[in-house]
């Protein structure tokens, strides 16, 4: 069955909110809706599809303080971990560049340093996905099915 595609607005929101405990501000996922396979390298290790037009990498990348300003705001970063703004800490490089300096949402990830240790290049490629009680899972089920979804597909065409 495919996915329904969904319109960039729903999609923008949508992401936004939940993102704020992981490292990419985006949910492509209508992007393996077809027949393209699924490629882990391409994702983050939890299963985001990261985009150029991430607002907070495009915030880390030009050092635009409002920008940072704007998208700690939106990914509700001091609801969520209890932290004021700092600038110093409202970066993102993604999760996968591993010589860049980590900002809040990366130290705070859970799911990231369980991938790296398994020398997963995505979690799709996990046996224990399925089971798997991290923070990111537990919040948010709907992105958790979306995920196991991409690993079933994943599977069939490996």
């Amino acid at each position: 069955m495919k996915a329904k595609p969904i319109d960039r607005r729903t999609f923008i929101s949508t992401s936004a909110t939940v993102c704020g405990l992981c490292a990419c501000s985006q949910f492509p996922f209508a992007a393996w809706a077809g027949d393209e396979p699924i490629d882990p390298k391409k994702l983050t290790f939890c299963g985001y599809a990261c985009t150029e037009d991430c607002k907070f990498l495009r915030a880390t990348l030009e050092n635009n303080l409002e920008l940072k300003k704007e998208v700690w705001k939106e990914w509700k970063i001091e609801e969520t971990y209890g932290l004021e703004f700092d600038e110093e800490q409202a970066i993102c490089y993604g999760c996968k560049e591993l010589d860049k300096p980590e900002g809040v949402v990366l130290k705070k990830c859970d799911v990231r340093p369980c991938a790296r240790e398994k020398k997963l290049d995505s979690c799709i490629e996990c046996d224990d996905l399925a089971t798997c009680d991290k923070e990111l899972w537990t919040r948010f089920p709907d992105f958790r099915q979306k995920v196991l979804e991409m690993q079933e597909k994943y599977r069939q065409q490996t």
